[in-house]
């Protein structure tokens, strides 16, 4: 190799170095797995339940082609991350509804230690004497069958 190519495959090298030093860039665009979120996160996607096409609508399609809540088959639920509001919105309707946990503050009864009607050891020992309650058997229909004297 002569003295002359020397600089010229030094810059090659050079160049080459420095555009692969750019593949280990994060890319933060949305969805990119990036460090980066956007402003509405998702909660899930749900099934919706019987009610959600019984919600009245003030804004019902004119557009007799245009889905109605009753062809939603499911619910995407999303939070606004700097307000907090909490959005349903159906799949194929578009309509959304919404609420704001964040809006007021919790009333009485509403932080922890949540007030309860029953615990959930009272729970588990009401469904286990209804278990024991439907294996065994009543003795009145016995009684009702033998013939009277």
């Amino acid at each position: 190799m002569t003295l002359r190519r020397m600089p010229v495959l030094t810059a090659l090298g050079v160049m080459a170095l420095t555009g692969l030093a750019g593949c280990d860039k994060v890319n933060d665009s949305p969805g990119s797995g990036g460090t980066e979120q956007g402003r509405y996160l998702g909660v899930g996607v749900y099934s919706p339940g019987r009610l959600w096409a019984q919600m009245l609508r003030a804004d019902a399609p004119k557009d007799p082609a245009a889905a109605v809540l009753a062809d939603d088959d499911e619910v995407i639920v999303v939070v606004d991350s700097r307000t907090g509001e909490i959005r349903q919105c159906g799949n194929l309707s578009g309509y959304c509804v919404g609420m704001n946990p964040w809006a007021n503050p919790l009333a009485a009864g509403q932080s922890a230690p949540i007030p309860l009607t029953k615990h959930a050891a009272q729970l588990a020992e009401e469904d286990r004497q209804g278990v024991a309650a439907a294996v065994e058997p009543d003795p009145a229909p016995a009684a009702k069958a033998s013939p009277a004297p």
